[in-house]
């Protein structure tokens, strides 16, 4: 099923039993059930406005489009998409709507924050067919934004998205990034050191031996803070592929599961030193890669009480591990509550989530 408005688009929720949600199949975590409803017909950009730093597009737009057409400004989403068909192997095509139902977010969120807190409004169909506006067009009328993040990173749980709004980012006149080889330990208490400072950094991750930090804005900021940073941390400046770090491109053809581990910080170091796996850490160790080659770690229990862990990537024997963490009895309430009010048939994704 591949509706080409929202009106066919609600038709056939009414009619539904059970619907498996599809924008360009990148980036599908877990096995849900249902026949596919395909999202991609609903696209085209609806509204872009370069001086308002606004743009609007319909659900099913192409990622690589919208990106084209605000590079043509020297403008972006500030979020840093990743791009993890390499990991997961998939070959499908990006859209908007699928980036905002994972609340898909790189390595900048350390300074802009995530993908639903560039959002600015939403439209979408609920299981029972109706259609649902929320959050307004533009920066000054954000009427309504805590329904419209709710619905960034809800993986299609609670709703069709059709049309999305955001506020948009000038494209910085300079980046540079500094590194240094460090230890674990000490490369994470650098990275922590750098985002607690007044330099206001865009990327901070460690990877291989080696700790980087990543400084955009005016010229002339941009050098006075490396500056600094370079006498307070005894760092240097170095290229770096911030692209395949945020894409988790080291992992691509390694063999093993995958898993992405959201914690607290400061607890990085121990997590991954009784792992034992290969890790890559982004957002100074609040969020990690971890590679379990045989796929025998525990890494829920090691996770437990200081964070989650989703598994991206399983192997052959997994099939009984869920992809999404167990959640504490007092947010499977509110889950079941939510459901309940947008899908109270259950007709979205159903196992998806476990």
């Amino acid at each position: 099923m591949r509706p080409a408005t929202e009106a066919e688009l609600s038709d056939i929720i009414q009619g539904a039993q059970a619907l498996r949600i599809q924008g360009g199949g990148t980036r599908r975590v877990g096995c849900a059930l249902g026949e596919v409803l395909d999202t991609s017909a609903l696209h085209g950009i609806e509204l872009y406005e370069p001086g308002a730093l606004t743009l609007v597009a319909r659900a099913g737009t192409p990622l690589a489009e919208i990106d084209a057409l605000l590079a043509g400004e020297r403008q972006r989403l500030a979020f840093e998409v990743p791009d993890l068909r390499g990991l997961l192997g998939r070959n499908g095509v990006s859209t908007i709507g699928g980036v905002v139902a994972a609340n898909a977010s790189g390595s900048r969120r350390v300074q802009v924050g995530a993908c639903r807190d560039a959002l600015l409004g939403a439209r979408f169909v609920d299981g029972m067919g109706a259609v649902i506006k929320n959050g307004g067009r533009v920066m000054k009328n954000v009427t309504g934004y805590d329904l419209v993040k709710l619905m960034a990173g809800s993986h299609g749980a609670l709703g069709v998205l059709t049309e999305v709004s955001f506020k948009v980012q000038a494209v910085p006149e300079a980046e540079i990034t500094l590194v240094a080889e460090r230890a674990l330990p000490q490369g994470l208490a650098d990275l922590r050191a750098a985002l607690g400072s007044p330099y206001d950094i865009s990327g901070a991750a460690w990877t291989d031996g080696r700790a980087m930090i990543r400084l955009e804005g005016m010229a002339g900021s941009v050098a006075y803070r490396a500056e600094r940073l370079c006498a307070l941390l005894g760092y240097e400046q170095a290229a770096v592929d911030w692209t395949a770090l945020r894409d988790v491109r080291d992992f691509t053809e390694k063999p093993g599961a995958v898993w992405r581990l959201s914690i607290k910080p400061t607890e990085a170091v121990r997590v991954v030193q009784a792992l034992g796996c290969e890790v890559i850490c982004d957002w100074a160790g609040g969020l990690l890669w971890l590679r379990d080659p045989d796929g025998t770690a525990d890494v829920r229990a090691a996770v437990s009480g200081v964070g989650h862990a989703t598994l991206m990537r399983a192997l052959p024997g997994m099939e009984g591990v869920p992809a999404f963490p167990p959640e504490a009895p007092a947010v499977a309430t509110l889950t079941a509550g939510l459901r309940a009010k947008f899908d109270p048939r259950g007709i979205f994704n159903p196992g998806m989530m476990g």
